[in-house]
């Protein structure tokens, strides 16, 4: 089976995403052995939000793969998967940042929020555009 420039494009944004994950979770483990926390967060602000930025990322990531795997299947040219792709990466990545720096409100929290919602409404509104024949 042959696979295609999409899929490719698809698959990296996959595995990019997955790192993503898997470090943010690795952050959290580092702060529940600095803290000696096996469960909940025992009001450590870091581990807070340590919890809260892969949390969010796990609520936001998965429907963003799904986009990107489905614009892959549907035929969506490789660009339109790797835009979608990096819109959620970087995205993902400054809210992490905004949100393991501080618990409040600030820009990148508010840039990563932006981009992510702006990655879910270009992956659906291209999705939506090349099923219509």
């Amino acid at each position: 089976m042959d696979v295609t420039p999409s899929a490719h494009a698809a698959a990296l944004w996959v595995g990019l995403h997955l790192i993503l994950l898997l470090l943010l979770s690795v952050l959290v483990v580092r702060q529940r052995r600095a803290h000696g926390v096996v469960l909940g967060d025992n009001d450590i602000p870091e581990l807070t939000r340590a919890v809260r930025a892969f949390g969010n990322a796990t609520e936001y990531v998965p429907g963003g793969l799904i986009a990107i795997a489905v614009l892959a299947l549907a035929g969506a040219p490789p660009m339109v998967v790797h835009i979608t792709g990096l819109i959620l990466l970087v995205g993902r990545v400054a809210h992490a940042i905004g949100l393991s720096r501080s618990g409040g409100s600030s820009v990148l929290r508010s840039a990563g929020v932006t981009l992510t919602w702006l990655a879910y409404i270009m992956g659906g509104v291209a999705l939506i555009f090349y099923v219509i024949p």
